[in-house]
Order: structure tokens, then sequence, then C-alpha cells
């Protein structure tokens, strides 16, 4: 497999092994055998009704089956990071791993619910989606009769605590447990496999939130001819195919704008690689910033978007309404948990009980609270303040 991909690309015979060591699987590479660990978590599974801008709330005025969830943006991403690193000689498995892997972490409600629970969690180590990913992985998961957690390969683990760059300051305490476990080397950059996954997530969200934010009429097509990038995709659009039906015209032009992204990565990646010439996957870790990522005129132009899409999405007044309630059902949850434990599932509040202070039993609440689904959080919120 290595002889197909450059020598800067992560060597699956080089990999760093797993914490538990395991035989090497006779028909897969580790990182494919990362891959399929994630892809059959119950974390995995839980996405599918996580939040990702819009709550998954029934009657809400703009939700509706086609806004992206936290588990199709996850598959999104997924799918950048494999076209890139295909691109660039990376291994694409290990880029497909982190990609599938980066998000696992997040609580119900997405920003906003990781907002409300870091607050809550303050006193008690604070909270981080990041951090959060990596406990999931090495100790939450319960499937294997050998070990807690999914026992990912050093270089899977890496690249979920790396893949935004390295680490410095006072750690989280989730990721501070698992560095003391297995250090992770968190001064250095990721490698470049995991660069391409949090470059892909860019991509990702900022294509598909405009998409989004059209369907929800947050904002209108000619609202986005004002925005670089966005506005000459749009006239592209009008100029080759004049009179085409709104809706293809939609996503013929917001396609454009997803190529322009990943074409860009591409580029920039290639003249880099060619000038430095790394000769490791190390190397790449080495350096003294990132190797992928936007040429300097996209950056600026990608961050007259994200301002635009903060403004009119993030932060719309529909969107604001509800951020105000689902911090409030958090916030009623978390402290009725940590207080009196038994109103968790059996297992959780053995759990809590056991735990021997506040800190450890505040730690193991947010567990299972950062675990729940919107559906999940919001029927549970129901049924613990009726009529609130």
């Amino acid at each position: 497999m290595s002889s197909a991909i450059a020598p800067y690309a992560c060597q699956p015979e080089a990999s760093r092994g797993r914490l538990h060591p395991e035989r090497m699987s006779t028909f897969r590479s580790p990182w494919q055998r990362d891959r399929d660990r994630i892809i059959h978590s119950s974390a995995f599974r839980r996405l599918k009704h996580k939040t990702q801008v819009f709550v998954e709330h029934d009657g809400e005025a703009y939700r509706g089956d086609y806004f992206r969830t936290r588990l199709t943006h996850t598959i999104e991403v997924a799918q950048v990071a494999r076209t890139i690193a295909g691109a660039l000689g990376l291994n694409t498995d290990l880029a497909e791993t982190v990609a599938l892997a980066h998000d696992l972490g997040h609580p119900p409600f997405g920003h906003t619910g990781e907002d409300a629970l870091a607050a809550l969690m303050q006193p008690y180590g604070g909270f981080d989606h990041n951090a959060q990913a990596l406990r999931i992985v090495t100790r939450l998961e319960r499937h294997y009769a050998d070990f807690d957690g999914l026992n990912l390969t050093w270089e899977a683990l890496e690249g979920i605590a790396k893949h935004n760059g390295p680490v410095t300051g006072p750690l989280p305490y989730a990721l501070a447990e698992v560095n003391a476990d297995w250090d992770l080397e968190l001064h250095t950059n990721a490698s470049a496999e995991a660069q391409v996954a949090a470059v892909a997530d860019d991509v990702a969200y900022n294509h598909h939130d405009l998409h989004d934010g059209l369907r929800a009429e947050l904002f209108t097509e000619d609202e986005l001819a004002e925005l670089p990038v966005v506005g000459p995709a749009f006239a592209e659009v009008d100029y080759l195919y004049p009179g085409l039906d709104p809706t293809r015209r939609r996503y013929e032009a917001l396609r454009r704008v997803f190529g322009v992204m990943v074409e860009d990565v591409i580029a920039v990646a290639q003249n880099r690689l060619a000038g430095l010439q790394p000769q490791s996957a190390q190397e790449i870790r080495d350096m003294d910033g990132p190797i992928i990522r936007f040429s300097k005129p996209l950056y600026q132009n990608i961050k007259a978007i994200k301002s635009f899409l903060f403004t009119r999405m993030y932060r719309a007044p529909s969107v604001v309404v509800e951020r105000t309630n689902v911090t409030a059902m958090l916030n009623d949850l978390f402290p009725l948990f940590l207080h009196d434990p038994g109103q968790m599932p059996d297992h959780w509040s053995d759990l809590a009980r056991k735990a021997g202070d506040e800190t450890a039993c505040a730690r193991i609440v947010l567990d299972y609270v950062a675990g729940m689904t919107d559906r999940f959080a919001i029927a549970e919120h129901q049924r613990l303040f009726p009529g609130r």
C-alpha cells in the first residue's frame, strides 16, 4: 500500500500501533480498521440526531429532513477529506478516519450545547468537544472484551487531538487523561492527513451552511450575490444557463463554491509540498505551521462568507430563540443529574454514586448529557420539567 502514496504520507506499516496490542488484520490496514470501528460505534450513530445548525425539534418552522445533521455533515467532511488526501498522495484511510471521528464529542444542540456545557463544567475542568471525542474513543465506548474504548491507533488519536493545530496551554481534563496514557506530542502539528480533515471540515460547513440557510429562508440568493466566491459562482451559472430553474441554479452555483475551495487547498498544498520536499510524515509534524491550508486570498474571502453566515444564520432571530431555549434545558438537566444521580439510568447513576467527589461525579454526568441526542435531551427535559 505504501508504494502508492507519497513519502510524507503516514505509512501503515510504520504506524505506532495501539495502546492495547492486537494482531494485525489480514485484509485491512490499521486505519481501515480504525475507520470501521468508528462507523460501528454508538457515538457515531447518535450523530444522526444531533444538531449541525438547526435544532431537531418537531414542529419547528425551519426544521426539515433536508437540513444537515451532525452525521450528514461528518459524512460530507469524510468525502472531502478522501478527495483532497488522494490528490496529494496522502493516506486516504487515515484522513477519512480522522474526519469521521472529528465530531464524535459534540453534545446535543451543536455549538450552543457545547457553550452551555462548558459553562456548567467550568468548576470541574471545563468541556471541549475534541477532548470529549478522545474520551469517547478511549473510555466510553465499551463493546470489546479486552479494553475500554475503540483502541484506535496512535495516528488516529493524534489526529482527533490536533487536527486544528498544536495544543498548548492548560489541557482539558479529558485530553490530559488520554495524553497521560499515551503521549500524543501535542506541541507539534498533526499529520498531513489530519490537517486535511480539518480543512475538509471548513469546506463542508461553509458550503452546506449556505445551502441550508437558503432553504431556511434566512437569506436570499440576491444577498449572496454580494459575497466573494459565491456571487461570481451565481453569475457564472446565470451566464452558462440563462433562465435555469431556481433550485438547479442554487445547486449549480454552490457546487462551484465547493469546487473553488477544494481546488484551492489542493493547489496550495501541491506547491508547498513541491517546494519543501518533505520525506516523512514526521517532517510534516515538525514544520513551523500547517502545510494544508487555503491560499491567503481565498482565506480572506472565506472569512467574509463566515462573517455573513454568523450574522444572518448562526445569530438569526429564530436561531437565537432556539439557542436560548436549549441552553435553558441543559441548565436544568445538568444540575438535576449532578445533585440527584438517581434521575439517570441505572448504569450512569451507579457510576455517579461511586465517583468519590463532586468533580468526578460532574464528569460522569457530563458524559451522560453530552452523549444525548437532541430529541432525547428534549424528551428528558419534558419528562423531568413538565410545563417548563
